[in-house]
């Protein structure tokens, strides 16, 4: 066979089952340019239908059948599919999308004791799943990126697995495939949540001269000032619970404790490093004046904001 004989993919995730039903495909055509593709619905598909699909042709040729939306199989339809499986065609390749769940079990159950080669494709839902999402995806198109910058995308770029999947691409292919934190911000500087965040970590991390030129950047590129406060002052905030924390709570209790994911606490953790309770106490401080003169009470809010920049990098040594 050019490609396994029976393929179950199981899970709702689009791009996912997209590219494991091509991933068959390809397979296939490698030993067989000329392997005919056939879209298969339950609609569509009436009884002895597949037998007539898999029976030999008299022009030989290879076939792979994609049988869509396969929890929508009646009884009848899911016996004559398992009982193909069972006894699968030599030419043939039968694929077999189930999105999951108690709907159509019978044809998971028949195809998997049939041997089926079971495809996980499941909605991507937790946060580390994404930040493994784009590292492996940039892998996947050559390239390499850090964990702060595939942070950075994620946030810049949201959850949608197809957008992520095109900005791998894009990055990898206009930076020669080595992408860090400036690429993300070059190549999104219109996302708000890149640039604010940005600054606010390289405040919080003592960094003045590159925090005040992202400052600069982000308003030369149309970011608004509120924007920037909220992101400095959810900087500081998160610094304040973790740092408040209880010293003996680790892991999924700590996480559950602050209601953040283990990786931002994390990231929280390396960037409390320096950093004391009088010190982040300033630099709230400094962070509510600065919303109170962007929101109206400055005649010139960047000037506002490169204070604030400023005060916070120098509470990150007070003592």
């Amino acid at each position: 066979m050019p490609a396994d004989a029976l393929t179950l993919i199981v899970g709702d995730e689009e791009l996912l089952v997209e590219r494991a039903v091509g991933e068959v495909i390809a397979a296939a055509r490698k030993e067989d340019p000329e392997t005919e593709v056939i879209e298969l619905t339950p609609g569509g598909l009436e009884p002895g239908r597949l037998a007539e699909l898999t029976s030999p042709s008299l022009f030989g040729g290879g076939k792979v059948l994609v049988l869509r939306s396969a929890q929508d199989l009646g009884k009848d339809l899911i016996a004559e599919v398992v009982a193909y499986a069972e006894r699968p065609a030599e030419d043939v390749a039968l694929v077999a999308v189930h999105p999951g769940g108690a709907k159509g079990k019978a044809l998971v159950d028949g195809l998997t004791k049939a041997g089926a080669r079971k495809v996980q494709c499941s909605k991507i839902t937790k946060a580390a799943e994404r930040l493994a999402f784009v590292r492996a995806e940039v892998r996947r198109c050559g390239g390499t990126i850090g964990e702060d910058a595939a942070r950075s995308l994620v946030e810049a770029v949201g959850s949608d697995l197809r957008e992520l999947a095109a900005a791998c691409s894009q990055l990898v292919a206009d930076t020669g495939g080595k992408i860090n934190d400036e690429a993300v911000a070059r190549y999104y500087r219109g996302r708000a949540e890149v640039s604010g965040f940005t600054v606010a970590d390289k405040a919080v991390e003592g960094k003045l001269s590159e925090a005040l030129e992202q400052l600069r950047w982000a308003l030369a590129t149309g970011v608004s000032p509120v924007l920037i406060v909220s992101a400095l002052a959810q900087g500081i905030r998160g610094l304040a619970k973790v740092g408040g924390a209880p010293r003996g709570a680790r892991g999924a209790g700590l996480a559950k404790e602050l209601g953040m994911p283990p990786w931002k606490i994390e990231r929280l953790q390396r960037q409390l490093r320096g950093w004391s309770a009088e010190g982040v106490a300033q630099a709230l401080t400094a962070v509510a004046e600065a919303d109170a003169q962007v929101k109206g009470g400055a005649t010139d809010p960047a000037y506002a904001l490169e204070k604030a920049v400023a005060r916070i990098v120098a509470a990150r040594g007070a003592r």
